[in-house]
């Protein structure tokens, strides 16, 4: 039996939100295009939970909750040359992108803002407090994943 994993995925609200998310069920997250990002994006199984964070925006935060549906996909945006994520090393024989769909599970009664998420974790207990992590998907222990639903209203 696979143990459940949870992650933080980041997204501007205003290129894909949680009310998107709502709106589509599932998604794919494609367009991730740094390798440590795209490293966990691969270890991601069917099941784990990834709490949905809108950044770039005011205040940031973790707004919902979605899960994984699917994995070990072929990030169709690498191939496509009219994607702002097209990557011309990249082809259908020798991918360099994988990425995972999710499906819609919650909208957060309220924002869980950074600030709230820095008053309450280490950035050893929770890598998106880190200054200057700038990850779009980030693994977060158990022992986290249970605290941030207490911090929900």
């Amino acid at each position: 039996m696979n143990m459940q994993n949870y992650w933080l995925i980041k997204s501007e609200p205003t290129t894909y939100s949680i009310l998107d998310l709502q709106k589509d069920q599932i998604t794919i997250w494609d367009g991730v295009r740094n390798y440590q990002a795209r490293n966990f994006l691969r270890q991601m199984q069917m099941g784990d939970r990834t709490f949905f964070y809108h950044s770039s925006t005011e205040p940031p935060g973790i707004v919902g909750l979605a899960q994984v549906v699917a994995t070990g996909i072929d990030d169709p945006t690498q191939f496509d040359p009219q994607s702002k994520y097209y990557d011309p090393k990249s082809s259908p024989e020798a991918p360099r992108w994988q990425t995972v769909k999710i499906k819609f599970l919650e909208v957060f009664p309220q924002i869980i803002t950074l600030v709230t998420l820095k008053q309450e974790f280490t950035p050893e207990e929770l890598g998106v407090v880190k200054t200057g992590n700038r990850l779009s998907v980030l693994p977060i222990p158990e022992v986290s994943a249970v605290k941030i639903r207490g911090l929900i209203g």
